[in-house]
């Protein structure tokens, strides 16, 4: 892979809420550690999803499992409430942006460039469902549900301890 600016390894971005880590995930994290040297993975906070249902997994926990995976190299959370804090400290030459990531690829392109970073944006090729293979959460979730008999038979969060 080519330097990135001053003769540094090129730092890549991907983002993302990874809650229920799935094969989709690995695919989007694989693929953007080939756009580079280094994989900087921020991993987005509850309070920032507005996007889609709150998290089930914790953040921390969400990170951690992130950061396991081999074609990471650093996995952080986001800023609680401004997602250019941990842009601006990683100073990245690629976003990449996950295949069905609602982000506009050219609102992400001016942001970068109003704060001053010299970045390019892709976006990475998605895993289609193939036989049993599931590569989306809400197909796992949908999944889960179907064959545990939907939500009638699931045990109510108040049962459940913090064990």
């Amino acid at each position: 892979m080519t330097d990135g600016p001053s003769g540094r390894p090129t730092r890549v971005v991907a983002q993302g809420t990874f809650d229920v880590l799935h094969p989709g995930h690995v695919h989007y994290l694989e693929a953007a550690a080939a756009a580079g040297d280094e994989l900087h993975v921020i991993v987005a906070r509850a309070e920032s999803v507005t996007h889609k249902p709150d998290p089930v997994l914790p953040g921390e926990q969400r990170r951690d499992a992130v950061a396991a995976l081999e074609a990471v190299d650093h996995a952080r959370l986001g800023h609680p409430s401004d997602f250019s804090v941990p842009i601006r400290e990683i100073d990245p030459d690629v976003v990449v942006l996950g295949h069905d990531q609602h982000h506009d690829e050219d609102e992400i392109a001016g942001l970068l460039a109003a704060w001053g970073i010299d970045c390019r944006v892709e976006r990475a090729s998605g895993l289609e469902p193939t036989g049993k293979r599931l590569h989306s959460s809400s197909d796992i979730v949908e999944r889960v549900l179907e064959r545990r008999g939907e939500s009638d038979r699931r045990p109510s969060l108040e049962a459940e301890s913090d064990d």
